[in-house]
């Protein structure tokens, strides 16, 4: 049995396989091309700073876009490019689990669980508002709070396939987070004598409010040792929550409003599988295997490798399909939403280090 390609020819299976793997090809290669040069770059970062202060995934995308801007990669590109974008994406949400355990969330206490719990719910809730009111896209909008909430790029590469999201949206995202990721690592310090904060409760802070580990590390090292270990514990905690947070907009991906406002049409009754994608499940199971015990430090650390390797590449692939005038022309909406969530993010976190009498 053959694949018909057209009336007069017909390709055996094998072939078509065959072709299907050399079609992408050339676009996978760029994609690893662009992620070298972004790997490269944050090493020569940690080696001269000892702190990645723009990272790989950054980085990638940044490049990509600029790749983008002067070459637009022709047809023979565009299939790599977008199983790079897609499927790698995918992949790497999966192996994530893999680093996921439960003994830090009840090592950290009820009281200061509810609080992060209740700050990211209300994060992404004041974010989305924000967003919206300033006139971002539903899918973008998501993307932002999510961002905002959670953990930055990581956590708008792993919503972003489950609400559909356009690259344009995930590249104006990570790109405009990125940015003030940087700055909330420059400026955060400054909150210790604005505030009077102990080395305790700027930890905290820390670890409910910069986007990315090594971020978070890069706020509190100069702080302490004791900001550092609490600031690293509550960001912990806050990157857990992105899997029940994935699987809650994966529930209501079906429902979203497309960017002219008008909802999807209905299709029918939709399956478990449509509900909640592939690559949520997967995750899920290898957190529930790594909670277990059955997945071994040994081996999750370079699977965690894999899947952030993984990321990065979708991230090139994403920012080689950005066209940066559409970034242009939605920069100062973006700019506003970014920033005016995070302003937010920074007074709940402060409010709840008062409300539970942090010291």
């Amino acid at each position: 049995m053959g694949v018909k390609a057209s009336s007069n020819l017909t390709i055996p299976t094998g072939a078509a396989t065959s072709h299907r793997r050399s079609s992408l090809l050339p676009g996978i290669v760029l994609c690893l091309g662009v992620t070298g040069i972004a790997i490269a770059i944050q090493a020569w970062e940690e080696r001269a700073t000892g702190h990645p202060y723009i990272e790989a995934l950054v980085i990638a995308i940044l490049f990509g876009i600029a790749i983008r801007t002067v070459w637009m990669p022709g047809e023979r590109f565009r299939a790599g490019i977008a199983f790079s974008a897609k499927q790698l994406l995918e992949l790497a949400v999966t192996l994530m689990g893999a680093s996921v355990t439960l003994g830090a969330i009840v090592a950290s206490g009820p009281a200061l669980l509810t609080g992060i719990v209740g700050t990211v719910l209300l994060a992404i809730v004041s974010s989305y508002a924000i967003c919206r009111g300033l006139g971002l896209p539903a899918r973008m909008a998501i993307l932002v709070a999510c961002g905002n909430a959670i953990c930055g790029n990581s956590a708008i590469a792993a919503v972003a396939p489950v609400i559909g999201a356009d690259s344009k949206d995930v590249a104006g995202s990570i790109a405009f987070t990125a940015v003030l990721g940087v700055l909330m690592v420059l400026g955060l310090p400054l909150f210790i004598p604005l505030v009077g904060l102990s080395d305790h409760q700027y930890g905290v802070l820390a670890g409910l409010t910069v986007y990315a580990v090594p971020q978070v590390l890069a706020a509190t090292v100069p702080v302490g040792l004791l900001s550092t270990q609490v600031g690293t514990l509550v960001k912990l905690v806050r990157v857990l929550m992105l899997g029940p947070v994935v699987i809650a907009f994966s529930l209501i991906a079906h429902r979203l409003a497309l960017e002219d406002g008008v909802r999807k049409a209905s299709t029918g009754r939709l399956g478990f599988t449509k509900l909640v994608p592939w690559f949520i499940l997967g995750f899920l199971g290898l957190a529930s295997l790594r909670s277990l015990g059955l997945i071994p430090e040994a081996a999750s650390g370079p699977v965690r490798q894999l899947a952030g390797f993984l990321t990065i590449m979708s991230m090139a692939a994403l920012g080689l399909g950005v066209d940066v005038r559409v970034l242009a022309r939605m920069g100062g909406r973006v700019t506003l939403a970014v920033t005016g969530s995070l302003a937010v993010l920074l007074a709940i976190s402060l409010l709840l280090i008062r409300a539970l009498g942090i010291s």
